[in-house]
């Protein structure tokens, strides 16, 4: 971290600086406040006026979007309205869900979802069963090897007698000298760590909005990737058990979203 003396002689932080005293990253902030308020209030009234020519096919009620692929009525039946009101142009048939995509249910062409703004389709089910297998992977790798090493442990160094020291020479010497001489403090092999998990935690909330996001879409934080990708990923655990986030595989990916997904409510 650089840090900076004004004329008062008090040091600041570089980052601090540039988004306090920059006027155009402060307008630029503004600006991309602004956008996103539009884009939610754009999105909103888009799935507004898709649903309003479909009804609940159930108790015949309005529907609105609660969440990624979901609408509900007012007596709270949930279903997907790609696969309930959308048929492929290419057979009129019904659509069938993929992992990452819809497709026609009899010649399999993809089919683009009237039901999804400028998100992808996820199948939540498929990614936590993938993460759920991806963890008991790790579960039994540990276990196998806590179980080499138990096998591996020699057994107990029991001595019978008291050690002599002659009969290794110069061996009483050099005890002797590295008693004597000076120890030195452990303060210069601490490594200073610039990672800040409140930082990560903010940026990483500023970047995924109320969607999905993928982890290796977001932006880094340092110049060194492999640090940044360490630090990311420490952040986000603690992020899940604190019930901010939800983690789910995602091929080589990870996909992050919010904990409580309140975009459409």
């Amino acid at each position: 971290m650089i840090k900076l003396t004004d004329e008062t002689g008090a040091s600041r932080d570089d980052d601090q600086i540039s988004s306090t005293s920059n006027p155009l990253l402060h307008s630029m902030t503004r600006i991309m406040r602004h956008v996103s308020e539009l884009k939610a209030l754009v999105k909103e009234y888009y799935f507004e006026v898709v649903l309003s020519l479909h009804e609940c096919p159930v108790c015949n009620g309005d529907l609105h979007m609660i969440g990624q692929n979901q609408c509900a009525c007012p007596l709270g039946h949930v279903l997907d309205p790609t696969l309930s009101f959308q048929r492929s142009p290419c057979c009129r048939v019904n659509l069938e869900r993929k992992t990452f995509h819809y497709t026609c249910s009899k010649c399999h062409q993809i089919v683009p979802s009237r039901f999804l703004f400028d998100e992808r389709i996820f199948d939540k089910t498929y990614f936590r069963q993938m993460m759920q297998e991806s963890r008991s992977r790790d579960r039994k790798r540990k276990e196998e090897l806590r179980r080499l090493l138990a096998e591996s442990r020699s057994n107990a160094l029991t001595f019978l007698e008291e050690p002599i020291l002659d009969s290794i020479p110069g061996l009483a010497e050099a005890l002797d000298t590295f008693v004597g001489s000076e120890m030195v403090g452990t303060d210069g092999f601490c490594y200073k760590s610039a990672f800040s998990m409140t930082q990560y935690r903010e940026h990483i909330l500023s970047v995924i909005g109320f969607g999905g996001r993928l982890f290796s879409t977001i932006s880094p934080m340092t110049d060194d990737s492999r640090k940044d990708k360490a630090w990311r990923f420490i952040t986000l655990l603690f992020m899940e058990q604190d019930q901010e986030v939800t983690l789910t595989q995602y091929g080589q990916d990870l996909l992050i979203e919010r904990w409580e997904h309140e975009a459409y409510a």
